[in-house]
């Protein structure tokens, strides 16, 4: 029994719309959701799937995009990433999740490996501002989006959260809370967030003055992970004067921290910890942890965006995407 090829007109008909609007849905084009969610689900029921292959020749370039992020095991982007696959989907272009684990060698092998299979676009969060190089996508005109990091010198769109501002923040309160031996554990050096939170955190001690202690002899540099904020909260604990609070540069390394502050027998707030990522669970410590809480999933979303009106070929000057970030205050910061 010979089966009836379903075409785009039979969903154009069965979705209420023209052939065209039907084209731009499975094709990355402007169309209002309600539509789109219209057309899918007439698609679905006929059983209709757009030939991607022949779609992918016509273009030169897949329906694929690649996303690069440095850690799939911190929640911060499992969120972002999340962000990016559910805007991606809309417009029926798929995700492959890149992990560079902070290593440029792995990560320039992953752009490259995008642009031999000559992927649609790419994001990606940056291993390093000074290493990064998104040169070659550049000349080869494979739009880019740099998400959460930004490498310098580079000619992308990009969105980030306003690090500095919320490292201000969050060591404002601390000071405001009474610490006034505050420490800060970032990441590493090189990479932006590490270097923006850093430097929120010294023009709030800065502009307190006299209130709190100055310079570096708190400031630790560690990877954003677990075992560095551990190693970088005992070494602060190992001083002759150790600090009364600590501000912490992802969630991950506070894990580390919180760790070896139980190894001590130190808890919050007696030592103040505040840290720069929320998580689920922080509610639920005991004390529960203060945090700064960065708009992950709506970082991965802004950036699919900008990066799928790339992609349709839409004129626009490269843009430059910040959001705010917000403080929770826990039990975690009560006070010395």
């Amino acid at each position: 029994m010979r089966t009836q090829l379903v075409t785009i007109h039979d969903v154009a008909r069965a979705a209420g719309v023209s052939p065209a609007t039907v084209s731009r849905v499975f094709n990355g084009g402007k169309v209002t959701p309600e539509r789109a969610q219209s057309v899918q689900q007439a698609a679905a029921a006929l059983g209709f799937a757009p030939n991607r292959l022949a779609r992918s020749l016509r273009k030169q370039q897949s329906s694929v995009i690649a996303l690069i992020i440095p850690d799939i095991e911190n929640p911060f982007f499992t969120s972002l990433a999340r962000g990016v696959e559910d805007a991606a989907q809309r417009t029926s272009f798929s995700v492959v999740l890149c992990n560079s684990d902070e290593d440029t060698d792995k990560e320039r092998r992953y752009l490259e490996v995008a642009l031999g299979e000559q992927m649609a676009g790419v994001i990606v969060a940056a291993a390093s501002q000074d290493e990064t190089d998104l040169a070659p996508l550049n000349a080869r005109g494979v739009p880019v989006v740099a998400v959460d990091r930004r490498p310098h010198a580079a000619e992308v769109d990009a969105v980030q959260v306003d690090n500095q501002h919320g490292g201000e923040v969050a060591t404002r309160h601390l000071l405001q809370a009474g610490y006034r031996r505050i420490a800060c554990i970032t990441g590493p050096r090189g990479a932006s967030t590490s270097e923006e939170r850093l430097a929120g955190y010294r023009m709030a001690l800065y502009s307190a003055g006299d209130a709190a202690q100055t310079g570096d002899a708190y400031v630790r540099h560690a990877d954003f992970r677990v075992e560095g904020g551990r190693a970088a909260m005992r070494e602060l604990l190992a001083l002759p004067e150790p600090p009364d609070a600590v501000f912490v540069a992802n969630n991950l390394m506070t894990i580390g921290v919180l760790d070896a502050l139980r190894e001590v027998g130190r808890t919050p707030p007696a030592l103040g910890v505040l840290s720069f990522g929320d998580v689920p669970w922080a509610s639920l410590l005991r004390p529960s942890l203060s945090a700064v809480e960065l708009p992950s999933y709506e970082l991965g979303r802004t950036a699919a965006d900008l990066l799928l009106q790339r992609i349709e070929g839409k004129p626009s000057p490269l843009q430059t995407v910040v959001l705010r970030t917000r403080l929770q205050v826990r039990e975690s910061t009560a006070g010395p």
